[in-house]
């Protein structure tokens, strides 16, 4: 009985596992800033950037050497996310960016491919779709730290910075990718303005294919 239990359990999470990973990404969006007054701010950043790692390779884990590709680009990602708070050389900052970008990519790509392979418009599928948004938000910020690393002063930053840089390009990269564009956060060289151009582009393209798509699905379901 235990063991039916646990495994009607695995299954309830798992066909949920885009609804977990959407709440863990809109709390590190939309929660996490708010405590930035306490200390160890940083910490807690990272620790909901992790949970946001692991709860993505869970996601895209439907089939065994998924997760086994899944396991080994996440590792890196995480151990050089930790390994900063032990030295501050510039390796381990662009090794945790590289990483997060490769999962991200990868993450990405994975959940696209199970979401075309949907008959129907679910509310979880809704979800993964949200969920591909903003890791390419997630993905980009990873980029424009990485920029900033190696060609400081990419980026005209706002006069009352933010205290975590993590949380400063990932608004900055939910502002481009919305094509929202406050101006108090500007590119100033040619990388940075064809990196935000590139993100800008491809999160409209996305939701115009997107949203065609799931109407077209729905129309056609109700339609059989």
């Amino acid at each position: 009985m235990i063991e039916k239990e646990n495994v009607g359990l695995k299954s309830i999470l798992f066909n949920r596992r885009f609804s977990f990973l959407l709440i863990l990404l809109l709390t590190l969006i939309v929660v996490v800033p708010f405590i930035g007054d306490y200390t160890g701010f940083r910490i807690v950043v990272d620790m909901f950037a992790t949970g946001v790692f692991i709860a993505a390779m869970y996601a895209i884990s439907e089939k065994k050497h998924q997760l086994i590709l899944a396991l080994f680009l996440v590792v890196p990602a995480i151990v050089t996310l930790w390994i900063d708070y032990f030295t501050s050389a510039d390796w381990t900052l662009a090794a945790s960016e590289i990483s997060g970008v490769i999962f991200f990519g990868f993450a990405i790509v994975i959940i696209v491919n199970y979401i075309r392979r949907q008959s129907d418009v679910t509310t979880e599928i809704i979800f993964a779709a949200v969920v591909v948004y903003l890791l390419m938000a997630m993905l980009w910020a990873d980029l424009y730290r990485l920029l900033e690393t190696f060609n400081p002063g990419s980026f005209e930053m706002p006069g009352g910075q933010i205290q975590n840089d993590r949380i400063l390009f990932l608004y900055f990269s939910l502002v481009t990718i919305t094509t929202l564009g406050y101006g108090d956060m500007t590119p100033v060289t040619d990388q940075a303005a064809g990196l935000a151009s590139v993100e800008a582009i491809t999160g409209q393209i996305y939701l115009v294919v997107l949203v065609a798509w799931l109407v077209g699905m729905h129309v056609s379901k109700r339609s059989k």
